[in-house]
């Protein structure tokens, strides 16, 4: 992979995209007047992507797969309904209330995490997982510069912790009862290929099963409850021991393992 800039970049935005190539063990080359697929032709460490960083945005690129960069999509319109009053399937299946730490094992483009977010308000606490280096690169930056017209909403997303780790790893590291809520919504064992803002995440994010071990720490960990997030035909939930599978009005279900039911 390869760092560079957008078209005639400000001294700012250089340094920044250097900045980027060295976190990233990755090599800085000049925009000029070259184009991102020229560039991918052109450099042989570019055949794996181009981070393109802007002023406000970074976006990966990568061969003929649409291009990933942060944007709060539909998690946008589900907190404007909540700004409204309204629910949400996530937060009736997670309970969170204001002041909980909650872990999110699977951040992706942290459309969740920015749910959990707003529910746990300010005295709250949401740390947000990715074992993607690009991906998660691309949504830290994002939740710290995205502005979506709305002071609350912006520091709901500005308050997320993004953190790069893998989800095992990070959990058997934590104490026992260290957050409230633990939740994971890895890539559905069955796609929901409508979902266009999912297929730049599967060129980059981490698609791996959770596994036993992963929810047994996660129980270990929690002082609530653990939730997985699935599609509503998944087996995954009776794999994984989450008999409680709460289905909505979509494609989408939640389990939910209660901490007091499994002591």
């Amino acid at each position: 992979m390869i760092v560079t800039t957008m078209e005639k970049p400000p001294a700012e935005v250089i340094e920044r995209a250097k900045g980027l190539a060295e976190e990233l063990s990755s090599r800085y080359v000049p925009r000029r007047r070259e184009t991102i697929r020229g560039l991918e032709r052109a450099k042989a460490d570019a055949h794996d992507g181009v981070l393109v960083v802007g002023p406000q945005e970074l976006r990966f690129v990568h061969g003929e797969e649409p291009p990933l960069f942060f944007h709060p999509s539909m998690a946008l319109i589900r907190v404007k309904r909540l700004r409204e009053g309204d629910t949400d399937s996530l937060l009736r299946a997670a309970r969170p209330s204001p002041g909980d730490v909650v872990l999110d094992g699977t951040a992706g483009l942290a459309s969740d995490a920015l749910v959990l977010s707003y529910a746990v308000g300010e005295s709250g606490r949401v740390i947000a997982l990715e074992a993607s280096k690009v991906l998660h690169t691309v949504v830290r930056e994002g939740l710290r510069t995205y502005d979506t017209g709305m002071d609350d909403v912006n520091r709901a997303m500005r308050r997320i912790e993004a953190v790069h780790a893998e989800h095992l790893a990070y959990l058997k590291a934590l104490p026992d009862r260290s957050v409230d809520i633990v939740f994971f919504d890895p890539m559905f064992s069955r796609p929901v290929m409508e979902s266009t803002s999912i297929l730049p995440l599967r060129t980059v994010a981490r698609d791996e099963r959770l596994t036993p071990e992963t929810v047994s720490e996660a129980l270990r960990v929690a002082r609530k409850r653990v939730v997985l997030k699935e599609h509503r035909d998944s087996k995954e939930f009776g794999r994984l021991g989450f008999a409680k599978s709460r289905r909505t009005a979509s494609s989408v279900a939640y389990g939910v393992m209660e901490v007091n039911d499994v002591k």
